[in-house]
C-alpha cells in the first residue's frame, strides 16, 4: 500500500532565523516521521546552500522557487496583493490548489492571517478565522483561542471559536469532551464586558461543546479547563504573558542552581526530573498556532523560531490531516445551520 504523504509547505524565507533554522527544522521534521513530504519555498540559491549541510531523504524534500519576501513591517494585505512571488504567497498558493496539504510560516503574522483568507480561503460558514496556540498547563495542555486574530470579535464569532477549538482539542490532542471555558474577570455570570455577557448565554445554550463557564487568567495554568476562549486582544495579552514569565522563571531557576556550590550538587541530582518539567512548558514543543477555519491548514509559528519549534509545527499538521479537522468542523457548522 501506498504511504499517505502529509505535504507541507514550509516558508524558508519568513522569521529571524531563516532560512537556517527553518531548512533544519524541516530536516528534522521528515527525520522525525516517515510520512511527511516538505516543500521549501523561498530563495532557491539559498535553501539549497542550507540543505548541503544536511544528510536526508531527497524524495521527501522538494524546493520551488520564491524571489520576494515579505518584511514584518509592510503592511500585510498591500503585501500580499502585490508580492505574488513571496515565499508566502507561493506556498499558500500550494495548498490553495491542493499541492500541499499545510503551510507553516514563522513570518509576517499580519500577512499570514491575510493570505490564509484571501488566498486558502475560509470554510463557508465561517465568520472569523482565529489564531489557536496550545499552551502549557499543570496537566498538560489547554488551546488559547483566539490569540492574534480578531482583535474586534462579536459573540457569534467565540461561539464559533469554541465549537472550533473543542473539534481540535477532541481529535488532535485527544481529550475527550474538552472543557470550554470563557476568560472573564471573575467567575460570576453578570461579571465581564458587554461581549463576555453577550457570548455567555449563547456558550450556555450550545449543546455540542462542554461549557464549564468563566475562567479568570490565574487559573488557566492550572489546566481548569482545555479550551480557553477570548477575542484576540485579551488571547495575545494572556500567550504574550505567559510566554514572558515562563522566560523570567526559567532564567531565575538557572541562576539559582549556579549560585553556589550547594546548588550545583543539587542541580545534578535533579537535573533530569527538571529537565523534563522545563520541556513541558516550553512553547516551542507544542508547535505553532494554526489558523482554524480555513480550506486547508495554515500554522503561523513565532518569529524568533527555532528549528525544534519548525519541526513540532510540521508534524502538528500530520494530526490535523489525518483526523480530517476540517471535515469535522463542517459537522459542527452543519449541526449549527440547522
Amino acid at each position: 500500500m501506498e504511504k499517505d504523504f502529509t505535504v507541507v509547505a514550509l516558508d524558508a524565507m519568513g522569521g529571524d532565523n531563516a532560512p537556517m533554522e527553518i531548512v533544519k527544522g524541516g530536516i528534522e521534521a521528515i527525520n522525525a516521521r516517515d510520512d511527511i513530504k516538505v516543500i521549501l519555498v523561498g530563495i532557491e540559491e539559498d535553501i539549497n546552500k542550507e540543505l548541503d549541510k544536511y544528510e536526508y531523504d531527497k524524495m521527501r524534500v522538494s524546493v520551488v522557487n520564491a524571489t520576494e519576501v515579505i518584511a514584518t513591517e509592510e503592511p500585510p494585505v498591500a503585501a500580499i496583493r502585490k508580492k505574488k512571488d513571496s515565499s508566502i504567497v507561493v506556498a499558500m498558493n500550494l495548498v490553495k490548489n491542493k499541492q500541499a496539504d499545510a503551510f507553516v510560516s514563522a513570518g509576517s503574522s499580519g500577512a499570514v492571517l491575510v493570505g490564509g483568507q484571501l488566498i486558502v480561503g475560509r470554510i463557508k460558514g465561517i465568520e472569523r478565522p482565529p489564531l489557536a496556540p496550545l499552551i502549557p498547563t499543570k496537566d498538560g495542555v489547554a488551546l488559547l483561542i483566539d490569540c492574534g486574530a480578531n482583535v474586534d470579535a462579536r459573540a457569534t464569532h467565540l461561539l464559533q471559536f469554541a465549537k472550533m477549538g473543542s473539534v481540535y482539542m477532541e481529535h488532535v490532542v485527544g481529550i475527550k469532551n474538552p472543557r470550554v471555558a470563557l476568560v472573564n474577570i471573575g467567575a460570576e455570570e453578570e461579571k465581564g464586558n458587554a461581549l463576555v455577557k453577550e457570548t455567555m448565554p449563547l456558550l450556555k445554550n450550545c449543546t455540542d461543546i462542554n461549557f464549564i463557564g468563566s475562567i479568570e487568567a490565574r487559573d488557566i495554568p492550572s489546566g481548569y479547563a482545555d479550551v480557553i476562549v477570548c477575542e484576540a486582544f485579551t488571547g495575545n495579552v494572556i500567550l504574550k504573558l505567559y510566554e514572558g514569565i515562563g522566560s523570567v522563571m526559567l532564567g531565575k531557576i538557572k541562576e539559582s542552581l549556579m549560585s553556589s556550590l550547594k546548588t550545583k550538587i543539587g542541580a545534578i541530582l535533579i537535573k533530569p526530573a527538571l529537565k523534563k518539567t522545563l520541556k513541558s512548558f516550553n512553547t516551542e514543543e507544542y508547535g505553532g498556532a494554526p489558523l482554524l477555519g480555513l480550506n486547508g491548514l495554515v500554522v503561523k509559528t513565532h518569529g524568533n523560531s527555532t528549528a525544534n519549534e519548525v519541526k513540532n509545527s510540521i508534524i502538528q499538521c500530520v494530526s490535523f490531516k489525518k483526523e480530517k479537522i476540517n471535515e469535522k468542523i463542517k459537522e459542527k457548522l452543519l449541526i449549527e445551520q440547522n
